[in-house]
Protein backbone atom coordinates (compact mmCIF):
# COMPACT_ATOMS: atom_id res chain seq x y z
CA UNK A 1 0.00 0.00 0.00
CA UNK A 2 1.83 3.61 -0.79
CA UNK A 3 3.37 5.64 1.77
CA UNK A 4 0.16 8.02 1.87
CA UNK A 5 -3.01 6.86 2.77
CA UNK A 6 -4.89 9.46 0.93
CA UNK A 7 -7.73 9.36 3.63
CA UNK A 8 -8.41 5.81 3.87
CA UNK A 9 -8.48 4.49 7.45
CA UNK A 10 -8.57 0.78 6.62
CA UNK A 11 -7.54 -1.99 4.38
CA UNK A 12 -11.32 -2.50 3.09
CA UNK A 13 -11.82 1.03 2.36
CA UNK A 14 -8.36 1.40 0.27
CA UNK A 15 -9.50 -1.70 -2.12
CA UNK A 16 -12.36 -0.21 -2.31
CA UNK A 17 -11.07 3.20 -3.55
CA UNK A 18 -8.40 1.81 -5.55
CA UNK A 19 -10.45 -0.77 -7.79
CA UNK A 20 -13.67 0.84 -8.32
CA UNK A 21 -14.52 -1.56 -11.15
CA UNK A 22 -15.29 -3.67 -7.77
CA UNK A 23 -18.06 -3.46 -5.71
CA UNK A 24 -17.92 -2.46 -1.90
CA UNK A 25 -19.87 -5.72 -1.12
CA UNK A 26 -17.35 -7.64 -3.17
CA UNK A 27 -14.68 -6.77 -1.05
CA UNK A 28 -16.32 -7.08 2.15
CA UNK A 29 -17.05 -10.91 1.12
CA UNK A 30 -13.73 -11.70 -0.20
CA UNK A 31 -12.30 -9.86 3.24
CA UNK A 32 -14.79 -12.34 5.02
CA UNK A 33 -14.03 -15.88 3.48
CA UNK A 34 -10.44 -14.81 4.51
CA UNK A 35 -9.34 -13.97 0.96
CA UNK A 36 -7.24 -10.86 1.01
CA UNK A 37 -4.26 -11.65 3.24
CA UNK A 38 -0.84 -9.45 4.94
CA UNK A 39 1.88 -10.59 3.21
CA UNK A 40 2.80 -13.16 5.80
CA UNK A 41 -0.40 -14.99 4.91
CA UNK A 42 -2.30 -14.17 7.87
CA UNK A 43 -6.02 -12.78 7.30
CA UNK A 44 -7.13 -9.27 6.91
CA UNK A 45 -10.01 -8.55 8.73
CA UNK A 46 -13.01 -5.86 7.82
CA UNK A 47 -11.77 -3.61 10.09
CA UNK A 48 -8.21 -3.90 9.61
CA UNK A 49 -6.13 -0.53 9.92
CA UNK A 50 -4.77 1.08 6.99
CA UNK A 51 -0.41 0.11 7.40
CA UNK A 52 1.73 2.75 4.69
CA UNK A 53 4.23 0.29 2.65
CA UNK A 54 2.81 -3.19 3.84
CA UNK A 55 2.15 -5.45 1.29
CA UNK A 56 -1.31 -7.18 1.15
CA UNK A 57 -2.53 -10.30 -0.88
CA UNK A 58 -5.80 -10.91 -2.33
CA UNK A 59 -7.14 -13.97 -5.12
CA UNK A 60 -8.91 -12.61 -7.73
CA UNK A 61 -11.92 -13.80 -8.99
CA UNK A 62 -13.53 -14.12 -12.47
CA UNK A 63 -17.40 -14.55 -12.60
CA UNK A 64 -17.08 -16.44 -16.13
CA UNK A 65 -13.68 -17.98 -16.73
CA UNK A 66 -13.71 -19.62 -19.88
CA UNK A 67 -12.28 -22.88 -19.91
CA UNK A 68 -9.32 -23.99 -21.74
CA UNK A 69 -9.33 -27.40 -23.21
CA UNK A 70 -6.00 -29.47 -23.32
CA UNK A 71 -4.09 -30.99 -20.48
CA UNK A 72 -1.04 -30.55 -18.99
CA UNK A 73 1.49 -33.69 -18.00
CA UNK A 74 4.06 -33.52 -15.60
CA UNK A 75 7.20 -35.04 -17.31
CA UNK A 76 9.79 -34.98 -13.81
CA UNK A 77 9.55 -34.08 -10.51
CA UNK A 78 12.77 -34.00 -7.55
CA UNK A 79 12.44 -32.38 -4.25
CA UNK A 80 13.81 -29.07 -6.31
CA UNK A 81 11.69 -29.53 -9.86
CA UNK A 82 8.70 -30.08 -11.77
CA UNK A 83 8.54 -29.98 -15.43
CA UNK A 84 5.62 -29.59 -17.08
CA UNK A 85 4.35 -30.04 -20.80
CA UNK A 86 1.55 -27.16 -21.08
CA UNK A 87 -1.00 -26.73 -24.04
CA UNK A 88 -1.51 -24.23 -26.46
CA UNK A 89 -4.18 -21.09 -24.72
CA UNK A 90 -2.87 -21.79 -21.68
CA UNK A 91 -1.01 -19.21 -19.15
CA UNK A 92 1.67 -20.28 -17.06
CA UNK A 93 0.72 -17.60 -14.30
CA UNK A 94 -3.12 -15.99 -13.58
CA UNK A 95 -3.30 -12.96 -16.40
CA UNK A 96 -6.41 -11.23 -17.05
CA UNK A 97 -9.38 -13.22 -17.31
CA UNK A 98 -7.42 -16.03 -16.37
CA UNK A 99 -7.28 -16.84 -12.84
CA UNK A 100 -8.40 -20.78 -12.38
CA UNK A 101 -7.63 -21.59 -16.11
CA UNK A 102 -3.27 -21.12 -15.68
CA UNK A 103 -0.68 -23.89 -15.64
CA UNK A 104 -0.14 -22.65 -12.06
CA UNK A 105 -3.41 -23.15 -10.59
CA UNK A 106 -3.81 -26.75 -12.47
CA UNK A 107 -0.49 -28.32 -11.24
CA UNK A 108 -0.90 -26.83 -7.59
CA UNK A 109 -4.70 -28.43 -7.36
CA UNK A 110 -3.16 -31.84 -8.75
CA UNK A 111 -0.15 -32.03 -6.62
CA UNK A 112 -1.29 -30.27 -3.21
CA UNK A 113 1.78 -28.03 -3.33
CA UNK A 114 1.21 -24.38 -2.63
CA UNK A 115 4.56 -23.40 -3.20
CA UNK A 116 5.05 -24.37 -6.38
CA UNK A 117 6.76 -21.20 -8.68
CA UNK A 118 7.69 -20.54 -12.29
CA UNK A 119 10.99 -20.25 -12.85
CA UNK A 120 10.32 -18.78 -16.47
CA UNK A 121 7.63 -18.34 -18.26
CA UNK A 122 6.06 -18.74 -21.84
CA UNK A 123 2.97 -17.07 -23.10
CA UNK A 124 -0.17 -18.30 -23.03
CA UNK A 125 -0.60 -18.81 -27.46
CA UNK A 126 2.40 -21.11 -27.39
CA UNK A 127 2.53 -24.85 -26.06
CA UNK A 128 5.60 -26.52 -24.22
CA UNK A 129 7.93 -27.22 -21.57
CA UNK A 130 8.13 -25.30 -18.38
CA UNK A 131 9.97 -25.36 -15.25
CA UNK A 132 8.54 -24.90 -11.87
CA UNK A 133 10.34 -24.63 -8.37
CA UNK A 134 9.09 -27.24 -5.81
CA UNK A 135 11.76 -26.16 -3.13
CA UNK A 136 11.56 -22.48 -1.69
CA UNK A 137 15.70 -22.49 -0.24
CA UNK A 138 16.96 -23.69 -3.74
CA UNK A 139 14.61 -21.64 -6.05
CA UNK A 140 17.25 -18.35 -6.58
CA UNK A 141 19.54 -21.01 -7.99
CA UNK A 142 17.57 -22.36 -10.49
CA UNK A 143 16.11 -18.69 -11.32
CA UNK A 144 19.86 -17.60 -11.80
CA UNK A 145 20.48 -20.23 -14.45
CA UNK A 146 17.86 -18.88 -16.83
CA UNK A 147 18.48 -15.17 -15.84
CA UNK A 148 22.42 -15.89 -16.93
CA UNK A 149 21.89 -17.45 -20.07
CA UNK A 150 22.80 -21.08 -18.91
CA UNK A 151 19.46 -22.83 -20.26
CA UNK A 152 19.51 -24.33 -23.60
CA UNK A 153 16.28 -23.63 -25.90
CA UNK A 154 14.82 -24.90 -28.66
CA UNK A 155 11.47 -23.99 -30.19
CA UNK A 156 10.09 -25.89 -32.80
CA UNK A 157 8.21 -23.59 -35.51
CA UNK A 158 5.96 -23.05 -38.74
CA UNK A 159 5.59 -20.35 -40.73
CA UNK A 160 4.79 -20.07 -44.41
CA UNK A 161 7.39 -19.31 -46.78
CA UNK A 162 6.72 -16.20 -49.08
CA UNK A 163 7.67 -16.15 -52.69
CA UNK A 164 10.32 -13.45 -51.68
CA UNK A 165 12.27 -15.90 -49.76
CA UNK A 166 11.36 -18.95 -51.36
CA UNK A 167 14.97 -18.72 -53.33
CA UNK A 168 16.74 -18.05 -49.88
CA UNK A 169 14.89 -21.25 -48.14
CA UNK A 170 15.56 -24.05 -51.68
CA UNK A 171 19.28 -24.92 -50.09
CA UNK A 172 18.39 -26.74 -46.27
CA UNK A 173 19.26 -26.06 -43.38
CA UNK A 174 18.91 -22.28 -43.92
CA UNK A 175 19.92 -20.16 -41.49
CA UNK A 176 19.50 -16.64 -40.00
CA UNK A 177 20.79 -14.81 -37.05
CA UNK A 178 18.49 -12.10 -35.64
CA UNK A 179 19.65 -9.41 -33.26
CA UNK A 180 18.28 -6.06 -32.08
CA UNK A 181 16.60 -4.09 -29.37
CA UNK A 182 13.17 -5.21 -28.46
CA UNK A 183 10.96 -2.48 -25.95
CA UNK A 184 7.61 -2.72 -24.61
CA UNK A 185 5.83 -1.03 -27.28
CA UNK A 186 1.48 0.05 -28.26
CA UNK A 187 -0.38 -2.04 -27.13
CA UNK A 188 1.62 -2.85 -23.94
CA UNK A 189 1.43 -6.43 -24.70
CA UNK A 190 2.87 -6.19 -27.79
CA UNK A 191 6.54 -5.51 -28.07
CA UNK A 192 8.61 -3.41 -31.03
CA UNK A 193 11.87 -3.19 -32.54
CA UNK A 194 13.34 -0.23 -31.22
CA UNK A 195 16.88 1.56 -31.89
CA UNK A 196 19.73 1.17 -29.29
CA UNK A 197 21.58 -1.44 -28.15
CA UNK A 198 21.11 -5.61 -28.41
CA UNK A 199 19.13 -7.25 -25.71
CA UNK A 200 17.49 -9.39 -27.34
CA UNK A 201 19.17 -12.03 -29.67
CA UNK A 202 18.01 -15.29 -31.43
CA UNK A 203 19.44 -18.33 -34.19
CA UNK A 204 16.67 -19.52 -36.24
CA UNK A 205 17.33 -22.78 -38.81
CA UNK A 206 14.34 -23.61 -41.46
CA UNK A 207 14.63 -27.58 -41.57
CA UNK A 208 12.22 -28.69 -44.00
CA UNK A 209 9.92 -26.90 -46.50
CA UNK A 210 6.92 -28.18 -47.58
CA UNK A 211 3.51 -27.17 -49.77
CA UNK A 212 4.69 -23.32 -48.95
CA UNK A 213 5.16 -24.55 -45.73
CA UNK A 214 8.46 -24.39 -43.35
CA UNK A 215 9.68 -25.99 -39.83
CA UNK A 216 11.88 -24.04 -37.99
CA UNK A 217 13.87 -24.65 -35.13
CA UNK A 218 14.63 -21.30 -33.27
CA UNK A 219 17.06 -20.88 -30.49
CA UNK A 220 16.76 -17.64 -27.97
CA UNK A 221 20.00 -16.47 -26.78
CA UNK A 222 18.02 -13.88 -24.92
CA UNK A 223 14.67 -13.93 -23.10
CA UNK A 224 12.59 -11.10 -24.08
CA UNK A 225 9.04 -11.28 -24.47
CA UNK A 226 7.63 -12.44 -27.87
CA UNK A 227 11.09 -12.39 -28.87
CA UNK A 228 10.75 -15.54 -31.27
CA UNK A 229 7.46 -14.37 -32.56
CA UNK A 230 8.74 -10.76 -33.95
CA UNK A 231 12.10 -12.05 -35.10
CA UNK A 232 9.99 -14.41 -37.30
CA UNK A 233 8.08 -11.49 -38.55
CA UNK A 234 11.15 -9.08 -38.88
CA UNK A 235 12.46 -12.26 -41.26
CA UNK A 236 9.00 -11.86 -43.05
CA UNK A 237 8.17 -14.92 -41.96
CA UNK A 238 5.28 -14.44 -39.03
CA UNK A 239 4.34 -17.92 -37.11
CA UNK A 240 1.28 -19.51 -38.59
CA UNK A 241 -1.79 -18.40 -36.94
CA UNK A 242 0.42 -15.19 -35.30
CA UNK A 243 -2.73 -12.78 -34.20
CA UNK A 244 0.08 -9.98 -32.73
CA UNK A 245 2.68 -9.12 -35.19
CA UNK A 246 3.32 -7.59 -38.15
CA UNK A 247 0.34 -6.29 -37.35
CA UNK A 248 -2.30 -6.18 -34.30
CA UNK A 249 -5.42 -8.50 -35.50
CA UNK A 250 -8.58 -7.46 -34.19
CA UNK A 251 -9.80 -8.95 -30.68
CA UNK A 252 -11.96 -12.13 -30.76
CA UNK A 253 -12.95 -15.23 -29.50
CA UNK A 254 -9.35 -17.94 -29.14
CA UNK A 255 -9.91 -20.54 -31.89
CA UNK A 256 -8.76 -23.68 -30.08
CA UNK A 257 -8.98 -25.44 -33.78
CA UNK A 258 -5.58 -22.62 -34.74
CA UNK A 259 -3.64 -22.34 -32.27
CA UNK A 260 -0.33 -20.56 -32.73
CA UNK A 261 2.52 -22.93 -34.46
CA UNK A 262 5.62 -22.08 -31.84
CA UNK A 263 6.26 -24.82 -29.11
CA UNK A 264 8.75 -24.94 -26.54
CA UNK A 265 10.21 -28.17 -27.53
CA UNK A 266 13.61 -28.49 -25.55
CA UNK A 267 15.39 -27.06 -22.42
CA UNK A 268 18.47 -28.23 -21.29
CA UNK A 269 20.93 -27.39 -18.67
CA UNK A 270 23.48 -28.27 -15.96
CA UNK A 271 21.44 -28.76 -12.91
CA UNK A 272 23.24 -26.32 -10.30
CA UNK A 273 22.46 -28.59 -7.10
CA UNK A 274 23.62 -31.80 -8.26
CA UNK A 275 25.39 -30.68 -11.57
CA UNK A 276 23.57 -33.43 -13.85
CA UNK A 277 23.06 -32.64 -17.23
CA UNK A 278 19.54 -32.33 -17.58
CA UNK A 279 17.53 -32.49 -20.33
CA UNK A 280 13.59 -32.05 -20.76
CA UNK A 281 11.59 -32.35 -24.26
CA UNK A 282 7.21 -32.02 -24.84
CA UNK A 283 5.74 -34.78 -26.17
CA UNK A 284 3.55 -32.43 -28.38
CA UNK A 285 4.10 -32.07 -32.72
CA UNK A 286 3.10 -28.33 -34.44
CA UNK A 287 0.83 -29.05 -37.34
CA UNK A 288 2.23 -28.41 -40.97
Amino acid sequence: MPKESAGCSSVLEFLIRRFPGITPSVWLQRIQDGKVLWDDNTTIAEDSAYMPQRRILYYREVEQEPPIPGNETILYQDENLLVADKPHFLPVIPNGIYVNQCLLYRLRKHTGMDDLTPIHRIDRWTAGVVIFSTNPKTRNQYHNMFSQGQVSKLYHGVARIPSSLKQETSKLPTEWQVENRLAKGKPRFRMEVRPGEVNARSRIKCIAVHNGMGMFHLHPLTGKTHQLRLHMSGLGMPLLNERYYPELQPKSADNFDQPLQLLAKQLQFIDPITSRKMSFSSSRDLVW
